[in-house]
C-alpha cells in the first residue's frame, strides 16, 4: 500500500511539474523572459511542489501557518489551471495565425488569453464564496398527506477544513435558519478530510432545531481521516447520524447510507434490502454519491439525495464529471420510478472556484 502511494504521489507531482514547466516556457516564448530567467523558472518549480506538499501536511497539522500555506496552494492551483489553458490556447492561436498568414504578435495573443485566465480565476474565487439557493419541487408517490407542502433543506459538500471553516459553516446555518425548513438533510463531505477540531466546526450545527430533526450520513472525505471521529463530533452538535438504516419521520421512510458502504453494489443492496422499506409508502434515500441508482431504484427509493461530484467545479472538471455521471451529474433526474437529485454542493474542494457552476444549498418542497 505505501508503495502504491509513493507511485500515485509521483505521479501526481510530475504531472504537476510538466504542467508548470508548460506555462513557463509558453511564458517566456510569447512574452519575452528576463536576460536571466533562472528565477522566473526557479519560482514556478516551488510553485509545482505547494499543493502536494500542502495536501500532505493538512493531514496531520492545523495550526494557522499550515492553513495559510494550504489555502494559498489551493489557491494558486486554480491559477494554474487556468494559466495552463490560457498556454494552450496561445499555441493553437499561434499556428492558426502563421498558417491563415494573420500575423498576430504573439505578445499580444499570451497578453489577452492569460488576462483572461486571470479575470476567469477571479470570478471563479468570487463566485465559490456566493451560496445560492436552489428551490426544487417533487412530487413522490404515497407521500403522506402531512408532508405536501413541507421543504427538506438539503446540504452537502462544505468540506470544512484548511480553506472553508467555522465562519463558513455559521454562514450556512445562518441561510438554513432564514428559511426555515421542516428538516435538513446532509449528505456528506462535511467536513474537509484535513486534521481539523471536528467539534469546533460542528459547533454551529447545534442551533439548527427544524421541526423534523436534521440527518445525517458520511462521504468519502470522512474516511480520510478518523470517521468516527466525524460522527462523534457531528452527533455532538445535535445531528441525527444514519447509520446505514431506516428512519419514519411522520410517517415518511427515510434511509441513509453511509459512502463507504455504497461503494461496493452487493454490499449497497443488502442495506437497502435490511432496510424493510415499505413500497406503500414514501422513502428518501440519503447517500453520499450518485452511484449505483440501478439498485436503488430496484429496491423501490422514491427519491434519492447525493452530492459528491460538485458539477466539476470548473472545466475540464466540469467535462470529466459529466462523462462519469451522465445526466445525474447534477439536479432533478429521473430513473425510471427512482428521481434523484444530486447537488453541486455548498464547499469546494481543491481550488476554492467555481466557474459555470454554483454553490448551493437545495430547498426541496414535496406536492
Amino acid at each position: 500500500m505505501r508503495k502504491r502511494i509513493i507511485i500515485f504521489l509521483t505521479i501526481v507531482q510530475s504531472i504537476l511539474f510538466l504542467g508548470h514547466w508548460f506555462v513557463y516556457e509558453t511564458w517566456t516564448h510569447f512574452l519575452g523572459g528576463p536576460a536571466n530567467s533562472s528565477g522566473l523558472a526557479m519560482a514556478f518549480g516551488i510553485l509545482s511542489v505547494t499543493f502536494l506538499t500542502a495536501s500532505l501536511l493538512a493531514r496531520s497539522y492545523s495550526q494557522p501557518i499550515v492553513r495559510l500555506y494550504y489555502k494559498l496552494s489551493a489557491v494558486w492551483l486554480g491559477f494554474f489551471s487556468f494559466g495552463f489553458f490560457a498556454s494552450c490556447a496561445s499555441w493553437i492561436l499561434l499556428g492558426l495565425s502563421t498558417l491563415l498568414r494573420l500575423h498576430w504578435q504573439p505578445r499580444h495573443i499570451a497578453f489577452a488569453l492569460f488576462g483572461l485566465a486571470l479575470a476567469t480565476s477571479a470570478y471563479g474565487l468570487l463566485n465559490s464564496a456566493l451560496t445560492r439557493v436552489t428551490q426544487v419541487t417533487v412530487k413522490l408517490p404515497n407521500l403522506p398527506a402531512a408532508w405536501r407542502g413541507r421543504v427538506a433543506a438539503f446540504v452537502s459538500d462544505t468540506h470544512l477544513g484548511h480553506v472553508r471553516g467555522y465562519a463558513f459553516i455559521k454562514r450556512i446555518v445562518a441561510i438554513l435558519l432564514r428559511f426555515r425548513p421542516d428538516i435538513i438533510l446532509i449528505g456528506g463531505d462535511l467536513y474537509d478530510g484535513t486534521a481539523a477540531d471536528a467539534r469546533h466546526l460542528a459547533q454551529p450545527l447545534e442551533k439548527l432545531s427544524p421541526p423534523l430533526g436534521t440527518y445525517f450520513v458520511s462521504g468519502n472525505h470522512e474516511e480520510f481521516g478518523e470517521h468516527a471521529q466525524f460522527l462523534d463530533a457531528v452527533r455532538d452538535s445535535g445531528v441525527r447520524v444514519l447509520n446505514n438504516e431506516k428512519v419514519v419521520v411522520d410517517g415518511l421512510q427515510l434511509v441513509g447510507v453511509h459512502h463507504r458502504d455504497s461503494v461496493e453494489p452487493e454490499r449497497f443492496r443488502a442495506i437497502l434490502r435490511n432496510a424493510h422499506l415499505d413500497p406503500a409508502s414514501a422513502s428518501i434515500l440519503l447517500t453520499h454519491s450518485p452511484n449505483h441508482l440501478p439498485i436503488a431504484a430496484e429496491e423501490k427509493i422514491g427519491l434519492q439525495l447525493s452530492g459528491h461530484t460538485h458539477a466539476g467545479q470548473f472545466f475540464p472538471f466540469t467535462w470529466i464529471t459529466a462523462r462519469i455521471f451522465g445526466p445525474f451529474v447534477y439536479g432533478l433526474k429521473r430513473l425510471g420510478n427512482l428521481l434523484v437529485y444530486t447537488s453541486c454542493g455548498a464547499g469546494t474542494w481543491g481550488p476554492p472556484m467555481r466557474v459555470c457552476t454554483n454553490p448551493e444549498i437545495a430547498l426541496i418542497s414535496f406536492e
